[in-house]
């Protein structure tokens, strides 16, 4: 099954579905395309009774470098497009952290921004050694409304969460294991293969149990999620006005033409 080219699904016998992220020429930046597929995907598969947990990765060299930068400069221009943006990245936050089933992410590669998001609401993370997690959003000139705000002060404590996300720097797979981002460290090339065994066992185990008990552990992220979602995406909305970011991602541009 394709949920268009740019995102790749394949479901096995043992009901893992394997969602890959398929710009590999883009290093899986979220273009227009794949930002409406990804954001949808997730009713998509709570909806199939053949498919017991998901495994999510990025073809080729990074799970995702986030957002795509033409996209990002149309969005400082088109107002619909932006609302309409952010109205699928509240669909994708709610829609993962509210699968009942869990997902596993393999991260990789590179997984920046939006790629980090995903990692960060998947429910177990498996990284290869040379793959990095960063969220530049506030160095780049926007809120960080995606994921991170939301994820990372649960996942590795609120002071730890500031500095990555006001700083932006890059935390590497020995840190983020460290942190409490990753779960497991793999070799390169690994990653899809760690994550399919990880899901496989879950899969193994009484599918009632596993998702009521998902759901109960997600329940300080769901309560995040419906109290400061709208909000923060909102706040990032606006971020699209502001000179600064204009200026950096006008810089970014030209840097990736040059």
């Amino acid at each position: 099954m394709s949920a268009g080219d740019v995102l790749l699904i394949e479901v096995d016998d043992d009901g893992i579905a394997l969602v890959t992220l398929n710009r590999p020429d883009a290093l899986n930046a979220a273009d227009e395309e794949l930002h409406g597929v990804i954001s949808a995907v997730w009713s998509e598969l709570a909806a199939r009774s053949d498919v017991r947990a998901v495994v999510l990765t990025g073809a080729g060299k990074a799970f995702s470098a986030g957002g795509d930068l033409p996209l990002l400069e149309r969005m400082t221009r088109d107002v619909d497009l932006r609302a309409r943006i952010m109205t699928e990245a509240a669909s994708l936050v709610r829609g993962m952290a509210g699968l009942p089933v869990p997902i596993v992410a393999a991260v990789n590669g590179p997984a920046v921004g939006l790629g980090c998001s995903l990692a960060s609401l998947s429910d177990l993370v498996v990284m290869e050694r040379a793959a990095y997690f960063a969220d530049p959003h506030v160095s780049l000139g926007l809120v960080a409304g995606d994921g991170g705000a939301l994820t990372w002060p649960l996942n590795m404590g609120l002071q730890r969460a500031k500095e990555w996300l006001l700083l932006g720097g890059r935390i590497s797979a020995e840190q983020a294991h460290a942190y409490g981002l990753a779960n497991r460290i793999v070799e390169p090339g690994e990653a899809v293969s760690e994550g399919k065994k990880l899901a496989k066992r879950l899969v193994e185990l009484p599918p009632q149990a596993l998702a009521e008990t998902r759901r109960v552990l997600n329940q300080p992220l769901s309560q995040r999620i419906e109290s400061a979602l709208d909000d923060i995406l909102a706040a990032e909305t606006k971020s699209f006005d502001e000179p600064a970011f204009r200026a950096n991602l006008a810089s970014m541009i030209s840097r990736s033409r040059g």
